[in-house]
């Protein structure tokens, strides 16, 4: 059948539109409406001592000025915290505006209504705040020596302190035949987005109704945060998310301040307000993510199989905590990977600093725990003279072990149980992929260049599309169109594209027939949002079971209409047809017609439906009990658990030791992401987290002062990786489906980025042959480490060949 289209590599079908500059952005949205801007905080921790805006007030095109004193009601109290923890036991939140202590540069203390743009940024030039500064926390060294606190009410700069264990830790460490500790670091960055936060809100005084537009990655979500907030009913408010040019978590959170600030405007004002954050606000004042020191034991035998792991880290969350300690428990419970460890325990702190506050950036907290976990093994495998392939290999989870529980908790707070996988499968995939045997012919060949070869790899497990749930709903028009909608957003994944292959395969309808809508809450009010690679698993799993309702009930009219049985119908190319007998047959948009029984003929398709059209059964009403007229349905998937895909990855680096620049030259992916919907789609994120992987691992740092001033909050200054600096990615890809949804699918919007720092800097170390413990790493700073005194070289282990 034509119409079976799972598993296809179908072009995108939202690329010309985006790529042709035919998108719409909520920056393209509202032209002439009032623009808003902010005066945000120059200081990273202050008391606020006096605001004078008199001087402002005369400003041509001035409409409006808000400080906290003129917020109310809700809005005067602090913003959510999203996710609480029983572990989260100092959570803190900064009010819409800052009220009397401003905690990081780039807080809003005042908003601006104006005119235009210009004339609002010129009116924040006039207005003076004046502060008291106080001491200021930087980095989770100095938070956790707590000389000085972030919040005055929590000493210790504690916001949480996660623990989970399995087993008697100090009884296996000390039973282990080798013990080796360790630690190591990961530096604060952020995920950049090309386009920045906006907000564009309009208020209906008529009917008292409020529609924001907002580039955000959870539409429903800020819909209820608004209505809470401003105290409107909640069928009154409608939140639409239009194209957004990228998320990778920033827009997760909600309500931002803005999105609140922006629709109280729009009702006391009566008329349109937009705000578009510029670049320098997304650096200062939107959220950073990775920044966590590590302090690993671990125990193992001869052959280099784990026998206790324990994993002491603190995690630097900034200044407040609105999403709660989510990217700790990831780190805590995605660590482990694909390893069977028979005894692990975990402790990580959550601290307070006077920066930006950290909520998920892509991989969130897995790229920590990998890189904890990954260069755990390149140690043992070094201490015991062994092949870091082979280390890994021994230590495997096995494909008839599964599923596989940790006997820990997840992020959704479930059971950490592995539903599906072959570990050593992709293994076998990834020495193969990337020429793991033959990594001293390319190293000696490289020296003849003059230039250092190393190799490094890293292998992950993802938890992906975590609960609570998303739904779908399908409905079949009259003119053969099927509309396909569902609260989740998009950000650029291809969920266009992925969702209509999925209602085309589980219709029978031909996909240029199939109409995606995501993000609107007009369209679809219940969701949970775009995140934890869950919009196939979740979302596509709630729009396959609502095309099976509207199959089901299609064959069923049909039918009656055919005078046939159910199971002998099948639908292809859009027609409900007797299989084997192509002529008895009825077109899917005249079934669409015939669902909704009608008294009125507006069209020539409406008088198919109505009283005197044809022969009925008068022993039946026109609606059966129990069923609704139209071909529609509306369908939720609630997963009993999270799914976990896996992955393996491996890179080879040059380094010129003239100028230290490190090259990654070769990147070899083999990734199980369960059944896929779209290879291409795959093959895309999976690009797209590499290129992210490779700025993490040797770019991407927010370099903050002791004053907590970002050095680099510009294009200019942060470094992200060109096209040049990304390389070539070969990748394979193995499928073992997931048993827990309808589809077998697992997520794959993050693999890519999860193991790009472990494996470089695994590749980093084999090439020069000294530990490298700290990332991401710069040409300057390999430069120095290779002439300090105190480098710790690192035992060579050749790829391939086991001790």
């Amino acid at each position: 059948m034509t119409t079976k289209l799972m598993g296809e590599p179908v072009r995108r079908r939202e690329d010309l539109r985006l790529i042709t500059g035919r998108g719409r952005y909520t920056d393209d949205i509202g032209h002439g409406a009032l623009a808003a801007a902010f005066v945000r905080s120059p200081y990273a921790h202050a008391r606020i001592t006096g605001i004078e805006v008199d001087g402002a007030l005369d400003v041509e095109g001035v409409v409006a000025v808000y400080t906290y004193e003129d917020l109310f009601g809700p809005m005067a109290e602090p913003l959510p915290v999203l996710i609480p923890h029983p572990q989260l036991t100092a959570p803190r939140t900064g009010f819409p505006l800052a009220r009397d202590v401003v905690q990081h540069v780039g807080e809003a203390v005042v908003m601006v209504v104006a005119t235009d743009r210009y004339v609002a940024e010129d009116v924040c030039d006039r207005i003076v705040v004046t502060y008291e500064e106080l001491p200021v926390v930087v980095g989770v060294d100095a938070s956790r020596a707590a000389v000085h606190a972030v919040h005055e009410d929590v000493p210790d700069n504690v916001a949480a302190r996660h623990h989970q264990e399995t087993g008697d830790v100090e009884a296996a460490l000390a039973a282990s035949t080798h013990t080796l500790s360790f630690t190591q670091y990961i530096e604060r960055s952020a995920c950049m987005p090309m386009e920045g936060k906006g907000v564009h809100a309009v208020w209906n005084h008529d009917d008292s109704s409020l529609r924001v537009h907002t580039s955000t990655q959870a539409s429903t979500s800020v819909r209820a945060a608004i209505a809470a907030k401003l105290q409107l009913s909640l069928e009154k408010v409608e939140v639409v998310a239009p194209d957004v040019g990228g998320g990778f978590g920033v827009k997760i959170v909600h309500p931002w301040p803005e999105e609140l600030l922006v629709p109280m405007a729009a009702i006391a004002l009566g008329q349109p307000v937009h705000w578009a954050e510029d670049r320098r606000e997304h650096f200062i004042s939107s959220a950073h993510e990775r920044e966590q020191r590590q302090e690993i034991t671990v125990g193992y035998d001869d052959e280099g199989r784990v026998t206790a792991l324990d994993v002491r880290a603190w995690h630097d969350n900034g200044a407040y905590t609105p999403y709660g300690i989510i990217v700790p428990i990831v780190t805590a419970t995605q660590l482990v990977g694909p390893y069977a460890v028979p005894v692990y325990r975990v402790r990580i702190d959550s601290v307070y600093t006077n920066t930006v506050i950290v909520t998920p950036y892509r991989g969130a907290g897995r790229p920590q725990g990998c890189y904890a976990m990954e260069r755990t093994m390149d140690r043992i495998a070094q201490h015991l003279g062994l092949d870091r392939a082979e280390v890994r290999r021994r230590n495997l989870i096995g494909k008839d072990q599964f599923p596989y529980d940790h006997h820990l908790t997840f992020q959704d707070g479930r059971p950490v149980i592995y539903d599906s996988g072959d570990y050593e499968g992709l293994l076998d995939k990834l020495v193969a992929l990337v020429g793991w045997d033959r990594a001293e012919e390319r190293r000696a060949e490289a020296a003849s260049r003059g230039k250092q070869l190393g190799i490094g790899m890293a292998m992950y497990v993802e938890g992906t599309g975590p609960g609570p749930y998303e739904g779908g709903h399908v409905q079949v028009l009259g003119s053969g169109k099927v509309l396909v909608s569902t609260g989740l957003t998009s950000q650029g994944q291809g969920h266009e594209t992925a969702f209509a292959q999925i209602v085309a395969h589980e219709l029978g309808v031909p996909i240029e027939d199939v109409e995606v809508t995501t993000g609107d809450t007009r369209r679809f009010g219940y969701a949970v949002g775009t995140f934890a690679s869950r919009a196939a698993v979740m979302s596509g799993n709630a729009i396959a079971l609502a095309a099976r309702g509207v199959r089901a009930k299609a064959l069923r009219i049909a039918a009656e209409i055919l005078e046939a049985d159910v199971d002998d119908l099948e639908i292809d190319e859009g027609v409900v047809q007797v299989k084997g007998t192509p002529g008895t047959a009825i077109p899917l948009r005249t079934v669409a017609v015939l669902s909704n029984p009608l008294r009125y003929a507006f069209d020539e398709a409406a008088r198919q439906a109505t009283q005197f059209a044809g022969p009925g059964d008068d022993s039946k009403p026109p609606v059966a009990v129990g069923d609704a007229p139209g071909l529609e349905h509306v369908d939720y998937y609630s997963p009993i658990r999270s799914t976990f895909a896996s992955g393996a990855h491996a890179a080879v680096v040059e380094i010129d030791p003239t100028t230290w620049e490190i090259d990654v030259v070769d990147y070899a992916v083999v990734h199980d992401c369960g059944n896929i919907v779209n290879p291409m789609i795959v093959e895309g994120q999976v690009h797209g987290g590499v290129a992210q992987g490779v700025g993490g691992a040797l770019y991407e740092r927010m370099a903050y002062d002791s004053d907590g001033q970002l050095q680099n909050a510009s294009f200019m200054d942060f470094l992200m990786p060109y096209a040049s600096e990304v390389p070539d990615v070969v990748i394979d890809h193995q499928e073992t489906p997931s048993p827990l949804n309808p589809l077998g699918l697992k997520g794959a919007g993050e693999a890519g980025v999860i193991p790009g720092t472990a494996c470089i800097a695994s590749a980093i170390e084999d090439a020069v042959g000294l530990r490298i413990a700290a990332m991401p790493i710069s040409p300057t700073e390999l430069y120095d480490l290779v002439r300090s005194p105190d480098a710790e070289r690192v035992p060579a282990a050749i790829p391939g060949v086991p001790a």
